[in-house]
């Protein structure tokens, strides 16, 4: 698996990232809605790169013209809820991939910290044959991603996949490896060290959709 991580190269994206983590900054949930829809546009940028191109003549109003346009057929999944504004910094770019969207949720059980990942609601076109990108914001242990694309799967098999984050525990990378095809791309803003005993990412930025929707019950 290749792994792409951006807090390698310093650029704009450290500054955005700076924000989504900073306490001090991040109640603010329209900027913290925006900071993941830059993120997303950045890393759609970056992912186009690695696509495939087909030459498409067209006429301007002063004569023809070879232009290039990705032949790659895609399909651009999110992860409910907190993927939303990430997934809209995606098809910024994408704006015509197809989406698909699937809900995964952690139960509790009733005593300690341990608890189930459950996939409650699947939508999606066929991905078989296609370029599958699925994004999501936090990666803590690579469960809920694993969970997720095996329910894309029953809508076929893509042809290549890439997994774009914000920020990722170690701990969800080793996972990732171990339990994708070896042809996915991972693409990730941060990767952070540890995962505490609630399955948080430490020192991360805490919980991404609370802070761009609100607190759930």
């Amino acid at each position: 698996m290749e792994i792409i991580n951006f807090d390698r190269t310093p650029s704009l994206m450290s500054q955005y990232m700076r924000e989504l983590r900073d306490i001090s900054i991040q109640h603010d949930p329209l900027r913290f809605r925006t900071n993941l829809d830059r993120i997303g546009q950045i890393m759609a940028y970056e992912i186009s790169r690695t696509l495939q191109y087909e030459d498409i003549d067209i006429t301007t109003p002063l004569g023809p013209c070879t232009c290039r346009q990705a032949s790659d057929r895609l399909v651009l999944a999110t992860i409910l809820r907190a993927g939303l504004p990430f997934h809209h910094g995606f098809l910024s770019f994408f704006d015509r991939a197809e989406n698909a969207f699937v809900s995964a949720y952690r139960r509790y059980k009733e005593k300690g910290d341990s608890f189930d990942v459950l996939i409650e609601y699947l939508a999606s076109p066929s991905i078989d044959g296609k370029t599958l990108i699925i994004v999501d914001p936090m990666l803590a242990t690579g469960s809920s991603m694993e969970l997720a694309y095996k329910a894309l799967l029953s809508k076929g098999t893509p042809a290549k996949i890439h997994i774009a984050s914000v920020i990722a525990s170690q701990l969800s990378v080793n996972y990732i490896e171990s339990h994708f095809p070896a042809e996915t791309t991972l693409w990730v803003g941060a990767i952070d060290a540890e995962v505490n005993a609630h399955s948080y990412i430490v020192p991360g930025l805490g919980d991404a959709g609370d802070l761009a929707y609100g607190v759930k019950d």
